[in-house]
């Protein structure tokens, strides 16, 4: 298994919903776009590429949710000839979390739904409470990004 965690609560909850919803590609991000976990992605810059996106999408998916229903959406799904993507907001303890899964037609909408809520109910058992007077970027964020992803790929 491709999997790796910058925290280690993260892995059991991630590891468990990849077996059980059978995705290719899963990641556990905070919504600016740090990575908290990943699993199938055998390059960094493609964890980075897929985080940045999904921050993005969530962004605005959000404020589109707003303009249409008056709520933010709370999921999105993707249904391309080959491949799904299935975007969902994970509450943790004081804030929310988002989780990027890619899953093929052998598994199905309604059993990542299925495991998305089992993954939500582990996140909000293990999950520390999310920080939120610390600055979205620290000063010596580039350095500690690649400290991050050389730990995370197996280069420390």
């Amino acid at each position: 298994m491709r999997m790796s965690v910058a925290a280690s609560w993260v892995e059991a909850p991630l590891k468990q919903f990849v077996d059980d919803a059978r995705v290719h590609y899963a990641v556990l991000l905070h919504p600016s776009g740090q990575v908290l976990g990943q699993y199938g992605f055998a390059r960094s810059v493609d964890v980075m590429t897929a985080c940045a996106l999904a921050a993005a999408i969530d962004a605005s998916s959000r404020a589109l949710g707003m303009l249409v229903e008056g709520k933010a959406f709370p999921s999105l799904h993707y249904a391309g000839r080959e491949r799904q993507i299935f975007l969902a907001e994970v509450p943790a303890p004081g804030g929310r979390l988002l989780l990027l899964a890619v899953f093929d037609w052998e598994s199905s909408l309604g059993l990542l739904q299925l495991y998305h809520e089992e993954f939500r109910a582990r996140v909000g058992e293990m999950a520390p409470p999310i920080a939120h007077n610390a600055p979205a970027i620290a000063a010596d964020f580039e350095k500690e990004l690649n400290k991050n992803l050389a730990v995370m790929f197996g280069r420390a």
